[in-house]
């Protein structure tokens, strides 16, 4: 399937006044490819898997990034899926970068959720044409993608924290906004979620404050996100390491970021 009658001129609109748009059935031929990456990637994990837990706490919630090139469904989805194509429509760009694919699986009763978060606090890039794509593998409701409308227009980014221990990222807390609790002022927040179905996508700008409630279902939530840049989108200094690291890199701020690991994916 091509990006052509997935995305409309409303969708585009949508996405560029809110920072977050559906796009129903965006990864709808890759779900058996994306279920196998995800298997491969349980069974062999990276060096950035988590499992996000306390002791005591009950179910599993595991998630890993940074794979696509080791594993070769997760690689087949990045170079060959509509979502390269996709991600220039939503941002308006000439052409799309990857960034980094990520897993997030959630086991049948697992009450954690997932935090209140911006990305873009812990990535060493920013831009206005920025896209993650988040797909579920399996049926989701409760479970759902949870997005903030409007976030990424804030003033200020909000403080990014450790999931599992809530520590703050980096030093330099009076630089960020608290982490606001949406549910806890409704009519502040627009809060947008949707049902989902296998291989369909929530897109969303890096800056959008996201989260997710836990899997309180006899179902597994296994979901797989792919994070894409476009045309002006540009490394920058964090003051301390970013989440991924991509230790090594040796980029300076403003530059755009190196092709070698960052592949062009659109046009392909």
């Amino acid at each position: 399937m091509t990006t052509a009658g997935l995305i409309g001129a409303d969708q585009v609109e949508a996405f560029q006044r809110d920072g977050v748009v559906l796009v129903k059935g965006l990864f709808a031929d890759w779900v058996d490819t994306i279920r196998a990456g995800i298997a491969r990637n349980m069974a062999e994990p990276g060096p950035y898997a988590a499992e996000n837990l306390k002791q005591g706490e009950a179910g599993r919630f595991f998630d890993d990034y940074c794979n696509w090139t080791r594993i070769p469904e997760f690689e087949a989805v990045v170079r060959n899926s509509p979502a390269a194509g996709a991600a220039a429509i939503l941002t308006r760009s000439r052409s799309v970068q990857v960034f980094h694919d990520h897993a997030l699986v959630k086991e049948p009763g697992t009450s954690k959720p997932t935090p209140w978060h911006q990305d873009s606090p812990y990535y060493f890039v920013e831009g206005e044409q920025t896209v993650s794509f988040w797909s579920p593998v399996d049926p989701v409701t409760d479970a759902s993608l949870r997005c903030v409308a409007g976030s990424h227009r804030w003033d200020r980014p909000v403080l990014p924290t450790r999931w599992l221990s809530q520590e703050n990222f980096y030093p330099d807390a009076e630089a960020y906004m608290p982490v606001p609790d949406p549910d806890a002022e409704p009519d502040r927040y627009r809060v947008l979620e949707w049902p989902m179905q296998p291989g369909d996508a929530v897109a969303f700008d890096f800056r959008i404050l996201h989260g997710a409630r836990g899997n309180n279902t006899t179902a597994r939530r296994r979901a797989f996100s792919l994070r894409l840049l476009g045309d002006d989108a540009r490394y920058v200094n964090r003051p301390g390491p970013t989440s991924p690291p991509f230790p090594g890199h040796g980029m300076i701020t403003g530059q755009k970021l190196r092709e070698d690991w960052f592949p062009t994916v659109y046009p392909a």
